[in-house]
This record gives C-alpha cells, sequence and structure tokens, in this order.
C-alpha cells in the first residue's frame, strides 16, 4: 500500500505546511458531490491513531486508515495549467470522476 507524490506536490505541500505552522498532510476521503467520494486533505503537526503514515521527497502524508482502501496507489501530484493551479490525484482505484473534477467513484 502506497500514497506518492511527485516533486511538484512536495514543493507546494512544503511551502503550505511553513505557512500553516504544521508538519505533516493529513488524506481521506469523505462522501459527497455527483460521483460519491472526494479527497479532503489537512496540513497538520501530527496523525490520527491508526494513520498510515507515508513519507516522499521529505514530506510527511498520514493517511485515515479507512479512507485507504479507496485510494491506495494514488500519485498526488501539483499542476499549473495556465492561470489556474491544483492538486491532481491519480488514483488507479477510481471508476469514473465526476465531470467538474469534484467527486470520484470506485
Amino acid at each position: 500500500m502506497a500514497i506518492t507524490l511527485t516533486e511538484s506536490a512536495a514543493k507546494h505541500i512544503n511551502h503550505h505546511l511553513s505557512k500553516n505552522d504544521a508538519q505533516a498532510m493529513r488524506l481521506s476521503v469523505r462522501l459527497t458531490g455527483c460521483s460519491g467520494m472526494a479527497y479532503k486533505w489537512d496540513y497538520v503537526s501530527a496523525g490520527n491513531e491508526g494513520d498510515q503514515v507515508f513519507e516522499e521527497h521529505g514530506i510527511t502524508v498520514y493517511v485515515d486508515p479507512k479512507a485507504l482502501p479507496f485510494i491506495d496507489g494514488t500519485e498526488i501530484d501539483f499542476v499549473r495549467e495556465g492561470l489556474s493551479s491544483s492538486f491532481k490525484f491519480h488514483n488507479p482505484n477510481e471508476a469514473a470522476s465526476c465531470g467538474c473534477g469534484e467527486s470520484f467513484t470506485i
């Protein structure tokens, strides 16, 4: 089981960690949107009990154990497209996503 970050995502996360006085990123999913699930992330000082821990490019990512089966193998990237920039989640478990990119289904 693994969650990975691109170098671009790691740089962006590191910038926000320092702005938010945090030490790591915590990733989970929530039920929402037209496709069923959405990624949820927070900048945190520590993970929760039972969280899985992944490290990539000097960034620690805590993952909610209930979310891991839905996002195992996901690569998190940070991309700039024109005037927009955002995190992109490349999840091999995704069967479909909504048109606006807010939610996904397995």
